[in-house]
C-alpha cells in the first residue's frame, strides 16, 4: 500500500461538474419548474452558468426579471424544484470518465476524501450514495440552513474540524469560480477542474492554484 500523502491528508470534492456530470438533470427539472409557472426555458448550455450557487441563486439568475428578485415566486420555485428533481435526479447524470478511477488510488493512498456542495444536502447524500457509494468517503455535506453556501468557507472549516485537519493539509478540487472562492476563504490550495460547467479563464480569474484537464492529474497536485 501506498503510503500518505506527505503534504496533504484531506481532498474536498465540490460534486456537480467535478465529480459528476449532472447537468442535463438540473437543468430538465429547473425548466419544468419554470413552464410550471409561465416562463420561458433555458437551453442546456445557459445551465453553465446559472447553477453552482444553491437553488434559489439558480431561480434568481434563471427567472425573466421581473421576478428574480419576488420572494414568493422564489421560494415556489425552490420549492417546487426540490419535488420535481427528487422524480429525476439520476436519469442521466454519471461521473466523469477517470473519477472513479482516481477516487480508488486516493483511498489506496490513505488519504481522507469529503464532498462539500451547494446542492442542498439531501441530493447531495442521495448523488454520492447512488454514484459513489463504494468510496470511502470520510464526509458529505450539502446545502444546510444552518451551515452557509459557498464561498463562505464555514463548510469547509467544519468538515476539517471533524477530520482533525487543517487548511494547509488540504486540497480543494471544484470546477467554478464559487469554488475557487471558497478554497481561498478558507485556507486551501485550490484546484481547478477544466472538464466541469465553466471556462478554464474563470478558474485562473478566482485565484485556482492550478489547473487539471483529467481526473488523474490530480494525483500530481498531492506533492
Amino acid at each position: 500500500m501506498n503510503p500518505p500523502s506527505r503534504n496533504f491528508d484531506v481532498l474536498i470534492f465540490d460534486l456537480d461538474g467535478t465529480l459528476l456530470d449532472s447537468l442535463a438533470d438540473i437543468a430538465n427539472a429547473a425548466n419544468e419548474v419554470l413552464q410550471q409557472h409561465g416562463h420561458p426555458p433555458h437551453a442546456l448550455a445557459a445551465y453553465r452558468h446559472l447553477v453552482g450557487d444553491g437553488v434559489r441563486v439558480l431561480f434568481e439568475r434563471a427567472l425573466p426579471s421581473a421576478y428574480q428578485q419576488d420572494s414568493e415566486m422564489l421560494d415556489t420555485c425552490v420549492a417546487d424544484f426540490k419535488t420535481v428533481y427528487d422524480r429525476h435526479w439520476d436519469r442521466t447524470s454519471q461521473p466523469y470518465a477517470g473519477i472513479m478511477e482516481l477516487l480508488d488510488e486516493l483511498v489506496t493512498r490513505q488519504l481522507k476524501l469529503a464532498v462539500l456542495s451547494n446542492k442542498p444536502h439531501m441530493f447531495t447524500t442521495a448523488c454520492v450514495e447512488r454514484f459513489f457509494g463504494q468510496t470511502a468517503w470520510a464526509k458529505v455535506l450539502g446545502n444546510l440552513p444552518e451551515v452557509p453556501r459557498k464561498p463562505d468557507p464555514a463548510g469547509v472549516h467544519q468538515i476539517l474540524s471533524a477530520l482533525d485537519s487543517e487548511p494547509t493539509r488540504c486540497l480543494y478540487v471544484g470546477d467554478t469560480n464559487t469554488d475557487m472562492l471558497t478554497a481561498k476563504a478558507a485556507g486551501c490550495r485550490a484546484i481547478g477542474v477544466t472538464w466541469g460547467f465553466r471556462s478554464a479563464q474563470e478558474l485562473s480569474d478566482s485565484g485556482a492554484a492550478q489547473l487539471i484537464d483529467h481526473p488523474h492529474q490530480l494525483l500530481e497536485c498531492l506533492s
